[in-house]
């Protein structure tokens, strides 16, 4: 075989699709929402993936164009398939609780299920829906395809009467073109809804100091919608503290002390259901310093320590931006999080495997790979060594950013691009 012959066919091919036209979203879609409840199952070694529900709900608040593309190939994704031409019509990319948890030691002694839910406008006609888990090398663990048929009378109508109250902190347009993010309470009570909507607006305040937020804050929608809790505060397992909280949040996941997230993922949608959303940043009313960020998810995170600013920020950064933590500590429990050889998915972390698809082009001239620590004051954009808690053979682009420190005001040049370019996938 002509190995020469098939690359330049394959590359070829690759330049075609990537010319293509978008695909047309009034051809394709109604103006509706196809809610698609999953369960994640398994152990360290062995992943299934099941199909939970389907659910209708009125108007897409996602994006319109770039319909059949995904910014980041993040643990997982979701396709939508035109049943009568083959057309692939829709992605979604997507991180999950379940693949860290794979990691863990719990996950080789036991096995468990998650609850996951995706968004996809709604097809006009019949449709294949797939979606896939991948492992750390990019490669699929498992699969679900299932059928998708308009008619279908099992496919259950979202229910959107009597559901919680909202307000728009900031309204930045039109939901089909703006990026929409609910913000929702975690461990308020009725009677402390004023202070949870106290705590929206601190977080959308937040997010829209740092660029590259605030340059594009007409890009945005931020509703909070006051979702009340029996208790006050959220679970603590770790101090036998356990509370009623309207999404059943805690600390100690993963046996983490600071690690804050809820299993519960379908009480987050249905509490969202009549409100335009395509991210959730869930706001935890605890004094605890904690929270968590899963691509493509959501954020959560608590609202009464010192931090709640900037590890809002950075935990929006996980779950809006799909970027990587950035510290790192010899020794650290999760530095075999990522394998040498395999070009990490998160734009602002590289292993060098394929740094060119990186920020690669962004380096001043003559800047050494691997950039010293030592000399960062040189080099506001480098290549350092030390990120994705790898002290060793995961590398970062600054020596502090957003992404790696509380202490520092801003995102790095290259999680700022990166961050930029996302933003318009969606919006343009």
């Amino acid at each position: 075989m002509n190995y020469r012959l098939l690359l330049a066919a394959v590359c070829a091919i690759y330049s075609m699709a990537s010319l293509r036209a978008d695909v047309d979203f009034n051809k394709n879609f109604c103006d509706s929402t196809l809610r698609i409840d999953y369960i994640a199952a398994g152990n360290s070694k062995d992943s299934h993936i099941f199909l939970d529900r389907m659910h209708k709900m009125p108007g897409w608040a996602g994006r319109r164009s770039n319909l059949d593309r995904v910014p980041y190939v993040g643990n997982g994704i979701v396709t939508v398939t035109d049943s009568l031409s083959g057309d692939t019509i829709y992605r979604h990319s997507f991180s999950t609780l379940f693949r860290e948890w794979q990691t863990t030691p719990e996950a080789y002694s036991t096995s468990k299920s998650f609850q996951n839910t995706f968004l996809v406008p709604m097809p006009k006609r019949s449709a294949r829906i797939t979606v896939e888990m991948l492992d750390h090398r990019h490669d699929a663990v498992a699969r679900n395809t299932h059928l998708y048929t308009p008619g279908d009378i099992l496919i259950a109508r979202q229910d959107t009467a009597g559901k919680a109250p909202y307000r728009y902190i900031r309204q930045g347009g039109d939901p089909r073109r703006a990026i929409d993010v609910a913000i929702l309470a975690e461990g308020y009570t009725e009677r402390e809804m004023d202070a949870f909507y106290r705590d929206a607006e601190r977080t959308v305040n937040a997010l829209l100091t740092h660029e590259p937020f605030k340059s594009r804050a007409d890009d945005f929608n931020f509703v909070a919608v006051a979702t009340p809790s029996a208790d006050s505060g959220v679970s603590v397992p770790r101090m036998n503290d356990w509370r009623k909280t309207v999404f059943g949040s805690n600390f100690d996941t993963f046996y983490s002390d600071r690690y804050l997230t809820t299993g519960n993922v379908f009480d987050i949608h249905d509490a969202i259901a009549h409100v335009p959303y395509e991210h959730i940043i869930i706001l935890a009313n605890c004094q605890v310093y904690g929270g968590g960020g899963i691509y493509n998810a959501y954020t959560l995170t608590t609202t009464g320590h010192d931090h709640f600013e900037p590890v809002v920020v950075h935990e929006f950064g996980h779950s809006f931006g799909g970027l990587a933590d950035e510290y790192f500590y010899e020794g650290d429990v999760m530095e075999d999080s990522y394998p040498f050889d395999v070009e990490p998915w998160e734009p602002n972390i590289t292993t060098l495997v394929d740094f060119s698809s990186k920020w690669k082009k962004m380096l001043p001239e003559n800047t050494p790979v691997p950039t010293p620590r030592a000399e960062a004051s040189r080099y506001p954009v480098g290549v350092f060594e030390g990120g994705g808690y790898s002290f060793k053979g995961i590398y970062s682009p600054a020596d502090r950013c957003r992404m790696r420190d509380n202490e520092w005001p801003s995102f790095c040049p290259v999680c700022v691009d990166a961050l930029n370019s996302l933003i318009d996938f969606y919006v343009k």
